[in-house]
């Protein structure tokens, strides 16, 4: 699930169909994101990018290296109660075909830190945010003790809004950092929009209930949340 992709951007579309859960969905994390004319469309465009890209890519492995444990875990229990449960099933499809999409992320994000002088094993000592803990331990519990279905809402803000690659080529230009360090970025750049589709088509063929519309949105709104306060808190003053 990436992730690098899908940086903060300041993009709220309008005239979309919202009779889509998929539109919906859009529409409601649109309502929590830092959407105003003065932000930049991407942190990748941040003036001073070269002083703190190094800190993005530890935040964005922090993330990813919990992706492909939490969709098991949200796999196997949607797996469980599948037997009468259609929107359970369909999501234990997904996940199956998904995580085999996101496996190792985090050991190229790795790598590519490494590129700028990090060392992998001081990363691995480090302690990640507490907002991200929370993000990530919120969505085992909803997972476990309401509905996998919860785990929709993350996915849907981790790669619902990809940074096209001509913004991840311009930050190469620009940064006068190592252009293999971008490697994981442009990767999901090209990758996430097809991943951002596959995802609509299948959050659209749901046969969603009202109660999993509504934790799918506050799973979503969670998320937002969270990223916003982790990228947030990466950039210099």
């Amino acid at each position: 699930m990436s992730h690098v992709g899908s940086l903060p951007r300041c993009e709220v579309e309008t005239g979309e169909n919202l009779s889509s859960h998929s539109a919906l969905l859009r529409q409601k994390i649109g309502l929590v994101s830092p959407c105003t004319s003065e932000n930049s469309p991407s942190l990748l465009t941040h003036p001073r990018l070269r002083e703190f890209y190094g800190e993005l890519l530890y935040v964005l492995y922090s993330t990813i290296r919990a992706n492909v444990p939490l969709m098991q875990a949200a796999r196997d229990c949607a797996r469980s109660r599948s037997f009468d449960d259609r929107v359970a099933a369909q999501i234990a499809s997904y996940l199956d075909r998904h995580i085999v999409e996101e496996m190792h992320h985090d050991e190229w994000l790795l790598e590519d830190m490494e590129l700028l002088g990090y060392k992998r094993e001081a990363v691995w000592k480090r302690i990640p945010p507490v907002e991200l803990a929370s993000l990530v331990g919120a969505q085992f519990y909803w997972i476990q003790y309401v509905h996998p279905v919860a785990i929709l809402g993350y996915i849907a803000v981790l790669e619902g809004d990809p940074t096209p690659e001509s913004a991840v080529m311009e930050a190469i230009s620009k940064a006068t950092l190592p252009e293999a360090a971008f490697r994981t970025i442009l990767i999901h750049s090209r990758l996430d929009p097809r991943h951002r589709d596959d995802f609509n088509a299948m959050l659209d063929d749901l046969p969603l209930t009202q109660e999993h519309s509504t934790l799918i949105a506050i799973s979503a709104f969670h998320t937002a949340s969270a990223m916003n306060s982790i990228f947030a808190a990466v950039q210099p003053d």
